[in-house]
């Protein structure tokens, strides 16, 4: 653990020696507090996923044993209830799949948005535009159903600081998503 500690610290200061003629410390100064403690958390979980870095920058949930998926569906759009996040889409991709003959374990993607606050992070950058809308995977494993989606301390945290209001918007969406998730694992009204 020590030694894991001592790397980082050593490659952070490598990395801020060897970039710091190139912008990289300008940029620093413009990140949001808690960008090094999130940028490390999706580092060791890149490390631990052996480089899957869709592993490292999702969430993942492991749903209740004897929670069925139709009472995960509903979980999770209840909890969206109240909160300014609406479901914009879903996608059966398991059933499109068997559809077209493909057997597949059950994947059912559930799409939700704010509409006001994704103008606003669009506004603030449009690449932001690529992370539209907040999504919720259920996928079926081996040892049950689980739910992924991205990482949004990355997002709040990581990246360039957010002007006040907008980060207290994001800041709802991101425990609105987390809250979801959270409900959607346990079955849970």
């Amino acid at each position: 653990m020590k030694l894991m500690t001592l790397f980082k610290t050593a490659f952070v200061a490598g990395s801020i020696a060897l970039l710091s003629g190139c912008g990289t410390i300008n940029a620093m100064g413009n990140l949001n507090d808690g960008a090094s403690d999130t940028f490390f958390e999706v580092w060791d979980k890149w490390v631990e996923a052996e480089g899957d870095i869709a592993d490292a920058t999702m969430w993942e949930m492991k749903v209740e044993e004897g929670v069925e998926f139709v009472d995960v569906v509903d979980a999770i759009n209840n909890a969206a209830m109240g909160t300014g996040l609406m479901n914009v889409g879903v996608l059966p991709l398991s059933e499109e799949l068997k559809a077209r003959g493909i057997e597949s374990k059950r994947i059912h993607v559930m799409s939700f948005c704010n509409p006001e606050t994704a103008r606003k992070m669009i506004d603030f950058s449009p690449a932001m535009g690529g992370f539209l809308p907040c999504r919720i995977t259920i996928v079926e494993e081996e040892d049950g159903l689980h739910l992924y989606s991205m990482n949004m301390d990355m997002m709040v945290k990581m990246g360039k600081k957010l002007p006040p209001e907008l980060k207290e918007e994001t800041m709802h969406v991101r425990n609105t998503v987390w809250k979801m998730m959270e409900k959607g694992a346990s079955g849970a009204w």
